[in-house]
Formats: structure tokens, C-alpha cells, sequence
């Protein structure tokens, strides 16, 4: 005889079941659980298969979320910035243009972004901080992948992904190897971040410590201005007052000039104003008298040239002594 209603909930025998504890009641990727109904289960049939298969897929669903293999929406509001600026600006002109295209064609590119290491529920950007801006000035929701990252892994997925699709100007790229730098990070994660080798690297660090930052800033991203021309200008300022040439880039009449412009003016100043020569003090006493040394002295530091043809170990035997004579010195200076 068949047994029909195996598992089949009758409507006076139901029993409420238990609510389950959520793992996490923080929004995944911007989606809130649904609240659960109250009421009674009553006659819904559910078979075993049924929620076998709801439940792999829910867990599918979470794992793909947890690796960052979905696209999802989430309120720009909840979104910060990176912990380390990659850009100078961004140029209005640019922007609004982005907005224009993600107002007619939707955001086709989704930006990639992290639960916030420090705040529950919020979300921190590795890349796609133009379209963020240009969504939220929409006041729409922006499509991202919401992956876990740590600090390395975010520099490089941010250094890469503008390398590759935003093209930071040179200066740019150069002030974001200061700043990683600067957090401590290390020269390969640094090199992997922005694609270089070491010895690209070096000369974007060199860039960042002969040109002071804020002249940088006054510069701006200068786009068409590369490594060559941003080196000679370093090498110029060691001649030059560089707060002459920021004073320069400050006044009125320079402030309509483009950001290329900015750099062809500041590098003319360092050109044409030069620090005033520092002239050397004559040589004195070329040959102490008896002694088959020679003594030589400018403005900055002196020098003592030991003959040793004529003394050989002479050298050896004052450099043995000179700790002797500098505490002699020490003493002699502060009675």
C-alpha cells in the first residue's frame, strides 16, 4: 500500500522552527538579508531535495562573494579611499565626460574594493576611485567586486590596474612610490605595484627628493611630461632657490596656464635663476715646511696628502694617533 505525505506538515501539528543564528549580520557586498517570516509554517510543503539545493547554492553565493568572483552594487556612501593617493587630481573636464558615458551606457567597468580593515560594514577601494566619483555624482549605486585583500595585495591590484587603464602621468606614479615608501612597504611589492624595474624606480624616487613636494603640487600631473625632463629639472634645483620658481608658479599670471605649461615655466626659472657661485678660499700652505705633507684648505673643508715616497707609513702612523690628537683638541678647546 502506498504512504502518501511522508514529510508533508499539517497545519494543526506545525511547529515553528527554531531561528538560526547569522554568521555575520553585516550587509555582504551591499545586500541585506531578508527578515524572516513570522508566521507559521502551515501547510507549505517542503521537500528534502528542495532545501539541499537551496542551501548549496547559498553557500555557492557566499564563496563566490568571499573571492571576489561576483559583480555586485553597493552604496557609494559606504566606500572610502585608498589608504595611499595615487593621483595628484582628477581633472573635471575627465570627469564629467565619464559621467556622461555611465549616464548613457551604465558603468560597464566595475571597481574593486575591500571590506574595511577598520570599520564593520564599510569598504575601502583598491581601484576605480573615477568612476566612484562619477557614480556618486549620479547618485546611483556602483557595481563593484568586493574582495579580501591585504595592504600589499591592494597596492599592486591599485598600481596595476592604473598603469594599465587610467595612465597616471609620470610625477604621479613617482609621488605614489614616495608614499608606499613612506608606509614602509618594501621595493618588490613597490616595483609590482607600479610594473618597474629597480632602476626605474630609483629614478622616480630621485625625482621625488630633488623637486621639493610642494612645487610638485604646484606643477601639477603635467600628462605629457616624462622621466627625462622631470630629472633635469631636479638636477637644476640644486642650483636654484626652488621657492623663487614656486613663488613664480603662485602669482596670477600663472595660474591659467595648463599643468604642462606650469612644468616649461618652472623649468625656464631653474634655467635662468641660478644660486650665486661659492668661491673657493685659495690653497694655503702647499708644503708644511719639513714635514713631506701637503696641506690644502678651501672654504668647506681641508686636506692633509701625505708623500709617501718620501715617508713611507707616515700615513699609517698619524692615522694611529688622531683619536690621541682630536681628544688633545677636545681638551685644549674647553679649558
Amino acid at each position: 500500500m502506498a504512504r502518501k505525505n511522508l514529510i508533508e506538515i499539517s497545519s494543526s501539528t506545525a511547529v515553528r522552527p527554531e531561528p538560526t543564528a547569522l554568521r555575520d549580520n553585516r550587509p555582504i557586498a551591499g545586500f541585506v538579508p531578508q527578515a524572516r517570516n513570522p508566521a507559521p509554517v502551515g501547510g507549505i510543503t517542503k521537500t528534502l531535495g528542495n532545501i539541499t539545493e537551496k542551501v548549496e547554492r547559498a553557500n555557492d553565493l557566499e564563496r563566490q562573494l568571499a573571492q571576489g568572483q561576483m559583480v555586485v552594487e553597493i552604496d557609494p556612501g559606504l566606500i572610502d579611499a585608498s589608504f595611499v593617493e595615487d593621483r595628484l587630481e582628477i581633472d573635471a573636464v575627465q570627469l564629467n565626460e565619464l559621467v556622461e558615458q555611465i549616464r548613457e551606457h551604465g558603468q560597464q567597468v566595475p571597481i574593486l574594493v575591500r571590506p574595511h580593515p577598520q570599520t564593520k560594514g564599510r569598504y575601502q577601494v583598491a581601484y576605480g576611485h573615477r568612476r566612484l566619483a562619477a557614480v556618486k555624482k549620479l547618485g546611483i549605486r556602483v557595481r563593484a567586486v568586493v574582495r579580501e585583500l591585504t595592504d600589499d595585495q591592494l597596492v599592486v591590484s591599485q598600481g596595476q590596474e592604473n598603469s594599465a587603464r587610467t595612465n597616471l602621468s609620470y610625477i604621479e606614479r613617482a609621488l605614489f612610490a614616495l608614499r608606499l615608501e613612506q608606509r614602509g612597504f618594501t621595493r618588490d611589492i613597490i616595483m609590482a605595484a607600479l610594473g618597474v624595474d629597480k632602476a626605474a624606480l630609483s629614478k622616480m624616487l630621485i625625482v621625488t627628493r630633488q623637486v621639493p613636494i610642494a612645487l610638485i603640487t604646484a606643477i601639477g600631473v603635467a600628462p605629457e611630461i616624462g622621466r627625462r625632463r622631470w630629472l633635469e629639472l631636479g638636477e637644476r634645483l640644486e642650483s636654484v632657490e626652488p621657492d623663487l620658481i614656486l613663488a613664480e608658479l603662485s602669482a596670477d599670471n600663472s595660474r591659467p596656464l595648463s599643468s604642462d605649461e606650469r612644468f616649461h615655466r618652472a623649468l625656464a626659472l631653474a634655467l635662468a635663476v641660478r644660486r650665486p657661485a661659492v668661491t673657493e678660499a685659495p690653497v694655503v700652505n702647499p708644503q708644511i715646511s719639513g714635514v713631506p705633507v701637503q696641506f690644502k684648505k678651501n672654504a668647506s673643508s681641508a686636506t692633509f696628502v701625505f708623500d709617501n715616497k718620501a715617508a713611507p707609513g707616515f700615513d699609517q702612523f698619524v692615522q694611529e694617533r688622531l683619536q690621541g690628537l682630536f681628544a688633545e683638541f677636545q681638551q685644549n678647546k674647553g679649558a
